[in-house]
């Protein structure tokens, strides 16, 4: 971060002395690695001002102008978006505060809380509300994809309260100022060039709202999602995530069959665990290299028929069928109420790399339509 500063430091120098005009003392300064007192004596000058959060940022951002314009990002939009961008403290603390962060998080809360609070009587009364209303156009995307109409009204009651709240943070700041940030630089520079690309594709910026981290529309996609998976299924011609709850569910539809969701196959059922099952022995010999945390609380992969011999009793709900593999999640450890899951389960981790989050997608989804 040091050396960012430093080169973020020179090109603000640059920048105000013009282009090829920069005081050659001042520049020697720099190159060298003077301390900011070296360069003063050399001006014979008072010391020059601490440049701004804001101003740091924005010498950053401008390093990026070739490769936006490489993805096609004209120079003139460009250019006068630059200015118009500020850092977020705010945005760097939510972002500081998100479990893996920092090594010292390790402890796993239990999952019942978080059920309580995400699968409750008010989310699942809306969501029930909403399937009466919006069944024709569930049914025809699920035919389409795949995906049961009650995985789709699920994420979409999850991410944004069906529509309700979408957030309200500027996505051309929050993804700035995380890319400036550095923690996970390359995939936030990634996403702040395509949203200029959504921009250059007549998106206007005001639309562009989202939650901190860059996510935006009713099923909250980055906009690297958007441009790769969003659909237009009310046929106006483009995908409108944000005011579109056609091409909001389709689009939704669409990311999960492209996590590979397998057609007729529920995503998991909840599950009695016996006393005696020796969990060493179904415990999963596999690293996920993505989010291992999360695939680390998940068993090895049995048919469900194996499962059954094992003294594993089925506690209602869709049961997937005797030949379908599935891993054992015991969320509030041994004695509780554990999940049998499927692939399925795997590709809306994909959407959200979270266990308390899939299977409350999974969960909410059944009480909708029980």
């Amino acid at each position: 971060m040091r050396s960012l500063l430093r080169g973020a430091v020179a090109a603000l120098v640059l920048m105000t002395a013009g282009a090829g005009q920069a005081p050659l003392a001042a520049q020697s300064a720099i190159e060298e690695g003077q301390a900011p007192d070296d360069a003063a004596r050399l001006n014979d000058s008072p010391a020059a001002p601490v440049p701004s959060q804001d101003s740091l940022l924005r010498a950053f951002i401008a390093t990026l102008r070739p490769r936006a314009i490489e993805i096609g990002v004209s120079p003139i939009l460009f250019d006068a978006t630059l200015p118009t961008l500020n850092f977020s403290a705010r945005v760097v603390r939510l972002d500081r505060a998100q479990p893996g962060a920092s090594s010292a998080y390790s402890a796993t809360p239990p999952f019942a809380p978080y059920l309580a609070s995400h699968v409750d009587r008010v989310r699942i009364g809306m969501g029930r509300a909403r399937y009466g209303t919006l069944r024709p156009l569930l049914l025809r995307i699920e035919q389409d994809s795949g995906v049961p109409e009650q995985i789709m009204l699920a994420i979409y009651g999850h991410e944004t309260g069906y529509g309700t709240f979408t957030g309200n943070f500027d996505l051309l700041n929050s993804l700035a100022t995380l890319a400036f940030e550095g923690r996970r630089r390359d995939l936030f520079t990634d996403e702040f060039l395509k949203t200029l690309v959504l921009m250059s594709r007549g998106v206007p910026r005001a639309q562009l709202k989202g939650s901190w981290a860059g996510a935006t529309g009713y099923p909250q996609f980055l906009p690297s999602v958007y441009l790769r998976l969003a659909v237009d299924a009310d046929g106006d011609g483009k995908p409108d995530i944000w005011r579109s709850e056609p091409d909001a569910l389709a689009s939704i539809g669409n990311y999960l069959r492209d996590a590979g969701w397998k057609k007729d196959v529920p995503w998991g059922v909840a599950v009695r665990v016996p006393e005696g099952i020796d969990r060493a022995a179904i415990r999963s010999p596999l690293s996920s290299p993505r989010c291992p945390r999360v695939f680390a609380r998940q068993s090895r992969w049995l048919t469900i028929a194996e499962w059954r011999d094992k003294g594993i009793q089925m506690l209602g709900g869709r049961v997937p069928a005797e030949d379908e593999l599935a891993s054992l999640i015991e969320p509030d450890g041994a004695g509780k109420t554990g999940y049998l899951l499927t692939t399925n389960y795997r590709s809306i981790l994909d959407y959200n790399c979270s266990n308390f989050y899939a299977l409350s997608v999974g969960l909410l989804g059944d009480a909708i339509v029980e």
